[in-house]
């Protein structure tokens, strides 16, 4: 069997290091020569940031941190960063924080020192996003990758089990999805993989004592390389749909993933046996579909969209933004009837066909 492919790895320092993120964040910032740091981190993080960011020369704490980053809220981050003659980012906080961070550095080419509390993952992607309106638009730059990434699993302690299992599963979904995505190779699926098998394991852990830290750094460990292969392999269908219901109807990013994942697997999955047969292992059961489902059900997953503020009626405009985003090779034929029915099954948590 000839084996041919091209995989292109980001260059990113990472640093695990639980219970020592303080000391860590201001080394790196060190190595980096940086001398006016403005950290970005919204209200409901501050207390956690604080004695995270302590020891740096930090010039300005920038606190509004707005989920899916309205361009507004960007171009204000953009001022102040100029005004202030910024020269490092450090960002504390979840996706919505680290994506503010990646819009200022999209424009500003400042290098991010990404420490985050939650398992959103983008702090290992070069995936930058921005809204206005009701449109998300999405893309990727080298100048957005946060140079570092500082893991403490014991600042997830706080985070509550709720969004702990939304996050984790929103990690999962960039696993599954990098099994086809555009640009996947041997080496994202492998990655993805070893990241199903650690949030499988993991995240039912944080639900049985969510102030486990072994439990909080086996999530943290599965959502990185979650990350890691979802950032080379690209978007799946599983991340045009929620990018768009997310830009279109406001709905909170991690729990749409959690909610649309098996939807997609189930959609895709019997056109590619071979990789379902890896998924399933990766799970340790029968099937991936079978995985997924006792995994949810042990963290008590999200299940409907309309909990989240989807209504019925909102589905065929999502329906048409979606079809003109499916990725051309995903496994199965996407119609709008099979999308509709999706979306449908998403929104009143039926199971998925």
């Amino acid at each position: 069997m000839s084996v041919r492919f091209t995989h292109e790895t980001l260059p990113q320092r990472v640093v695990f290091a639980s219970y020592d993120a303080a000391d860590r964040v201001a080394e790196e910032v060190s190595m980096l020569g940086a001398s006016r740091a403005m950290v970005i981190a919204g209200e409901a993080e501050a207390a956690l940031a604080e004695p995270v960011v302590a020891g740096l020369p930090v010039i300005v704490r920038h606190t509004e941190v707005v989920m899916h980053v309205p361009t507004d809220v960007a171009d204000r981050a953009r001022k102040v960063a100029e005004e202030q003659k910024v020269d490092v980012l450090v960002s504390v906080g979840g996706g919505s924080t680290t994506g503010l961070a990646k819009a200022v550095a999209l424009t500003t080419g400042l290098p991010i020192v990404a420490v985050p509390t939650t398992y959103a993952g983008s702090e290992a992607t070069s995936v930058w996003g921005l809204t206005e309106g009701s449109r998300k638009t999405t893309g990727t730059d080298p100048r957005v990758l946060p140079r570092v990434v500082v893991y403490d699993a014991t600042l997830m302690l706080s985070l509550p089990v709720e969004m702990s299992v939304a996050s984790g599963l929103n990690a999962l979904a960039h696993c599954v999805d990098s099994m086809w995505a555009p640009r996947t190779d041997p080496i994202d699926q492998a990655i993805a993989l070893e990241g199903i098998h650690a949030l499988a394991e993991g995240l039912p852990q944080v639900v049985t004592d969510p102030h486990d830290v072994e439990g909080r750094e086996h999530t943290l460990y599965g959502a990185y390389l979650a990350a890691v292969a979802f950032a080379s392999a690209g978007s799946g269908l599983h991340h045009k749909i929620c990018h768009v219901l997310g830009g279109m109807y406001n709905l909170p990013h991690a729990q749409t993933h959690a909610v649309v994942l098996p939807h997609v697997l189930a959609l895709n999955a019997p056109s590619v046996p071979d990789l379902e047969q890896r998924m399933a292992a990766a799970f340790d059961a029968r099937s991936a579909l079978d995985g997924l489902r006792r995994l949810r059900e042990q963290v008590n997953a999200p299940h409907a969209l309309r909990d989240y503020g989807l209504r019925e009626e909102d589905i065929p405009a999502a329906v048409a933004a979606v079809l003109a985003a499916v990725p051309a090779d995903n496994p199965t034929p996407v119609t709008a009837t099979r999308l509709e029915q999706l979306l449908h099954a998403a929104w009143e948590g039926g199971p998925p066909r």
